[in-house]
């Protein structure tokens, strides 16, 4: 994949948080994401992040604000997490504190994350300035080159997440019903400076806010059923700097000026998830279900340039993704072993309209707000998630050592059927790939406190950069539109092959 060149007309890509079941992640292109939004504490993160059939004690309540019912003490939490991405390609850290309490019937939490996310470095060096190419003068003649000041870039980015759940218990029937909501404060998205090919500059601001309400049901016998209805909104601004060749003729030298261009990012989802677990007829075994359903709208995308096509698309979309899963898991005295396999089929529409009325090679005429380009996705996902966990007494030492291992396999298979409306001309393109990520962990748990070490590594995908072979993009060739990435390279986008890293050390004390 290392300096492959990838020609889309366009791209969609979901920013997967924390809830990876509850919120579906779309991707065209096997762009490393980084690990930005892992900002809650998981137990089972060194097991490949079973979850199905084997519950995390950690992450649950944060994804389904009803399983806090299953929390005991008051707790306090902490979780410092840092993720890096190989070759320089950027990183970033967070500090997530929360805590759990509860009264009676009563149960909630709160959390608090800072976060800094360090800038993406360009594939290669676009050093302090830019020198442009002179176009020839009259008579074949050259004039000097302009050499301008590129704007100096961020080195690092600050991001602030709260997040608070409130639920109760109905006593005596095994029923919980809890809400929570989650405000994140953005001025970076990891990955973005390098998504507006050629930009001098970048600055972003926004927002992204997700409420939720879960609902647990638990009979005797081990028993249970989930589910949890979301509301996701992402709004990002991104302020790209780019320079432009003018020509001077009262000098007679290309002038180069700088441009700012402001773009909007809208994403909103509207998800629900179910899922239902229960003890198998062999001692130890467990099975687990689950079904998910979202439906995203992008009511503003941002600006980015087709190849061959007169116009700039900038707006809607949607799609709708599901997901179907079923996992087991197995405990034999100390040891565990989990494993989930997900089905995702996804279907996605965007298109461009038309800012002035396009002729059609047919002479026909495309008016205001009517479809220049329409793109039509249809993918069949797959998930494959296997874990392991051994816990070893030392009683000695009045503690217990626990060991983890775990593999995710992810594998994305696309259709893409485009309408040009402007050249009157229909393509198709069929895509796939496989990520696939080790996990691996280490826990020590004493009477009062314990402290976990959880680790994954990310392979098979990369980060996009222009190949410095003379291709000239003339604007943006990438945009992210909230929680969505939409490309459309008038050149060959190379992706450079990355691996992202993660470590995460959590540790949990009671308060009483």
């Amino acid at each position: 994949m290392t300096k492959r060149a990838v020609r889309l007309s366009s791209l969609l890509l979901a920013l997967a948080g924390p809830a990876a079941a509850q919120l579906i992640s779309i991707k065209t292109v096997p762009i490393a994401q980084g690990d930005q939004f892992e900002i809650f504490p998981s137990n089972n993160l060194g097991m490949g992040s079973v979850s199905i059939a084997l519950p995390d004690t950690l992450l649950d309540p944060f994804l389904n604000p009803a399983k806090g019912a299953r929390l005991g003490a008051a707790r306090f939490f902490g979780a410092p997490t840092a993720y890096g991405i190989s070759q320089g390609a950027g990183g970033g850290r967070t500090l997530p504190l929360a805590i759990n309490a509860g009264s009676g019937a009563w149960f909630g939490a709160f959390s608090l994350a800072l976060q800094q996310i360090d800038a993406s470095k360009p594939p290669f060096d676009q050093g302090r300035f830019v020198a442009q190419a002179p176009l020839p003068l009259p008579g074949g003649a050259l004039p000097e080159t302009t050499v301008v000041a590129v704007p100096p870039r961020q080195d690092s980015y600050g991001n602030q997440y709260v997040f608070a759940m409130l639920g109760r218990r109905a006593p005596g029937s095994g029923l919980s019903l809890a809400a929570s909501a989650l405000w994140a404060r953005l001025t970076g998205v990891d990955g973005v400076d390098l998504l507006f090919a050629g930009n001098a500059g970048l600055k972003q601001f926004g927002h992204a806010f997700d409420l939720r309400l879960g609902l647990l049901q638990e009979w005797p016998g081990e028993r249970s059923l989930a589910a949890v209805v979301l509301h996701n909104r992402f709004g990002m601004t991104d302020d790209v700097a780019y320079l432009d060749q003018v020509w001077n003729p009262a000098t007679q030298q290309i002038a180069v000026r700088t441009r700012l261009e402001r773009n909007h990012d809208q994403t909103n989802t509207w998800g629900a998830h179910v899922e239902y677990v229960r003890p198998l007829a062999a001692s130890g075994w467990r099975i687990g279900w689950l079904a998910t359903v979202n439906q995203m709208s992008h009511p503003k995308l941002p600006e980015y340039e087709l190849a061959n096509v007169p116009v700039i698309p900038r707006d809607p979309g949607h799609s709708a993704a599901y997901n179907v899963g079923l996992g087991l898991s197995k405990a034999s005295g100390p040891a565990t072993f989990a494993i989930d396999a997900i089905y995702e089929p996804i279907w996605s529409y965007t298109w461009a309209d038309a800012a002035s009325p396009v002729v059609t090679t047919t002479g026909d005429t495309i008016p205001v707000g009517g479809k220049t380009v329409e793109n039509r996705f249809r993918f069949s996902n797959g998930l494959f998630r296997m874990g392991v966990s051994r816990e070893v007494a030392l009683p000695s030492l009045g503690k217990a050592l626990g060991l983890q291992l775990g593999i995710v396999v992810q594998s994305v298979h696309y259709r893409l059927v485009q309408y040009d409306n402007v050249q009157v001309a229909e393509r198709n393109l069929t895509e796939g790939w496989r990520e696939w990520s080790p996990t691996w962990g280490l826990s020590l748990r004493f009477p009062d406190l314990e402290i976990r070490y959880r680790g994954r590594a990310t392979h098979g995908t990369g980060r996009p950069g222009v190949q410095p072979s003379g291709v000239f993009f003339a604007a943006r060739d990438l945009a992210v539109a909230g929680s969505s990435i939409l490309v459309a390279p008038s050149g060959p986008l190379s992706l450079t092959e990355v691996r992202t890293t993660t470590h995460q050390i959590s540790v949990s004390l009671p308060l009483r």
